[in-house]
């Protein structure tokens, strides 16, 4: 199969052939630990000439949890946690757009603030890299599509199983507006993550080739499904093999998982992405262990043993891409780049040139 022409990251695909690329860790922790109040996710405590001033000082909604706003209101506190994650050595960094479509910033009646959220998040991790850039290390903006809180395939309703709370087209819609922002805002690559639905990921992989065809720009796109439980199957039903051939078509420049378990449970279904998705490149990126209310982080694991179990995957020759998901904090990614960085890439096979 032919190679496809990147017009942004163009280097990125050598540099996953060469060693182990290191993403960042769980904007959503940093952000929690910094225990942000109402007032703050309205803009309170920054005065700088690119924050939101008193624009949503009476807004009529509680906003508190509305992470993307904050690329808005506190630019300063993204800004600093994309660097703190550059500095422990990411080679990619997410944009804060997980939540920033117009489906999920319908919480907080927001929906018409989705492109903007999008525009403005790509602009920060932009600078973040820019500044963290060099010629022998390059720095790389993911732009993060979510996979919304509603899902296409499965009934919001028990005794419907037909109901269905979104559908197809609001769902391509929402992924093309949140896509043409993140180009716009200076995204190098596009990660379509934490996908429990493949339904709902179809409809950002055809948004996202929409936007390509009508922006002439064509960036690396990375899939990354969750694996919910034991079953080793994502929430719609599909094993991680079948989950792969069905967004293969996408020709996506590498396809993981990440989220829902903690590396020593996600083991055996990278081994099984790993056996299915030989010409591909494999990411990973898995919670710090599970939930613990009582830690710092809210779960188990500490940089030490995060980075020792993924470490493993490494010497095995699992994977491409490493990072860290929820729970994780810069020093789960210092630790992880150390641990790894004199371990080689995992290697992809063609059959037509075997």
């Amino acid at each position: 199969m032919q190679a496809l022409h990147y017009t942004r990251a163009a280097r990125l695909p050598d540099i996953l052939a060469q060693r182990i690329v290191i993403l960042d860790g769980a904007m959503g922790t940093m952000l929690q630990r910094l225990r942000l109040g109402e007032a703050q996710y309205r803009g309170a405590g920054y005065a700088g000439p690119d924050g939101a001033g008193e624009r949503f000082k009476d807004f009529a909604r509680d906003l508190k949890g509305n992470n993307e706003l904050l690329s808005i209101t506190r630019p300063d506190l993204i800004s600093d946690i994309h660097e703190r994650y550059l500095v422990a050595g990411a080679d990619l960094i997410e944009t804060n757009t997980f939540g920033a479509t117009r489906v999920a910033q319908e919480d907080y009646r927001m929906a018409p603030l989705a492109r903007e959220m999008n525009l403005r998040s790509a602009q920060l991790a932009r600078a973040a890299c820019d500044k963290y850039s060099r010629p022998d290390k390059p720095r790389f903006v993911a732009g993060a599509l979510g996979p919304t809180p509603k899902t296409a395939s499965i009934s919001p309703d028990v005794n419907d199983p037909g109901a269905r709370n979104i559908d197809f087209e609001q769902l391509r819609a929402a992924y093309y507006e949140q896509t043409e922002a993140l180009l716009e805002g200076g995204a190098d690559i596009l990660l379509v993550e934490t996908i429990f639905d493949t339904l709902n990921a179809k409809a950002a992989l055809f948004a996202i080739d929409e936007c390509f065809e009508h922006s002439g720009e064509r960036l690396p796109i990375i899939i990354s499904g969750t694996v919910t439980d034991a079953s080793g199957r994502i929430l719609s039903g599909q094993t991680v093999t079948a989950f792969w051939h069905s967004v293969r078509h996408a020709r996506p420049l590498a396809i993981g998982l990440n989220c829902a378990l903690g590396a020593t449970l996600m083991r055996p279904y990278i081994q099984e992405l790993h056996r299915a998705a030989r010409d591909c490149f494999i990411s990973c990126y898995p919670n710090a262990g599970l939930p613990n209310p009582m830690s710092d982080t809210g779960f188990d694991e500490t940089p030490q043993i995060t980075s020792r179990l993924l470490h493993e995957f490494a010497a095995e020759g699992l994977v491409n891409i490493l990072g860290g998901c929820c729970g994780t904090t810069p020093e789960h990614i210092g630790a992880i780049a150390k641990a790894v960085e004199n371990q080689p890439a995992r290697q992809r096979f063609y059959p037509a040139e075997a």
